[in-house]
């Protein structure tokens, strides 16, 4: 049971009511204290795992309907032929995304984490044994739909990417700050569908900019191509760059 949120990561146990009532308070803080703490070793280890496979690990995170797995679809099919990629997928039920991604000729390794609400570093280091990435690949993680949660745990990741569409609200910086004060770039998606909305570009930024002030912010379409060079672009400096002692 995850210490942070109260959910669970297991099929068929019980959430938030199975807490016993001694747990809440100063014990509570331990108890999550303690898992983040394992969870920072694990991902300190998966860390050092990856630097020597030189893999670039990036972990995409977003609320449902973002369109993280069009986005990696697409940017899978950019990057054949230049780098290797490797997918792993998170999701609590269904093996649809992992499916849409294999369809790209891309290895990926499904995670159904059942009622939890987040990928955790053992997860990710199960994942990755089973998956066996060529040396020098693009790991990408695609998170659990959820822009509170997996801002609290390291995967091992050497950058996190959070996807927000103009379909969801400018206001999303602000009411979901760690997510965005975490990040080390922030995907403006779905740019194609600006005229019939009611989205102030301006206003998202300037809010994602208040809680974290030298966040970079790429604005494109996953489904139009429009700005898509500049997140490979990203992609291909982040992968020349040094990436040891990475970490969130």
């Amino acid at each position: 049971m995850c210490g942070t949120c109260n959910c669970d990561h297991h099929h068929g146990e019980t959430g938030p009511a199975a807490l016993p009532l001694e747990t809440t308070g100063p014990r509570t803080i331990r108890l999550e204290q303690a898992i983040l703490g394992r969870n920072d070793a694990l991902a300190a280890q998966n860390r050092a795992a990856f630097d020597a496979q030189g893999l670039l690990a990036l972990n995409l995170l977003s609320s449902p309907g973002s369109g993280k797995t069009t986005l990696l679809c697409e940017t899978i099919r950019a990057l054949a032929g230049r780098l290797p990629t490797a997918v792993i997928e998170g999701d609590q039920e269904t093996s649809f995304d992992a499916d849409r991604i294999r369809e790209t000729g891309a290895p990926a390794v499904q995670i159904n984490t059942g009622k939890g609400c987040h990928l955790d570093a053992a997860m990710i280091a199960d994942a990755v044994g089973q998956l066996a990435p060529v040396r020098g690949s693009v790991l990408f993680i695609e998170n659990v739909g959820n822009l509170v949660c997996p801002a609290a745990f390291d995967l091992g990741e050497a950058a996190r990417v959070v996807v927000l569409s103009v379909t969801e609200g400018d206001d999303k910086p602000l009411k979901y700050p760690d997510m965005f004060a975490h990040a080390d770039l922030m995907i403006l998606n779905k740019i194609d569908l600006l005229p019939y909305l009611r989205f102030d570009v301006a206003r998202c930024l300037e809010m994602a900019r208040r809680v974290n002030p030298a966040l970079p912010c790429l604005q494109l379409s996953a489904t139009t191509g429009e700005g898509f060079d500049a997140w490979l672009d990203w992609i291909a400096h982040q992968y020349t760059a040094p990436r040891c002692g990475a970490g969130h």
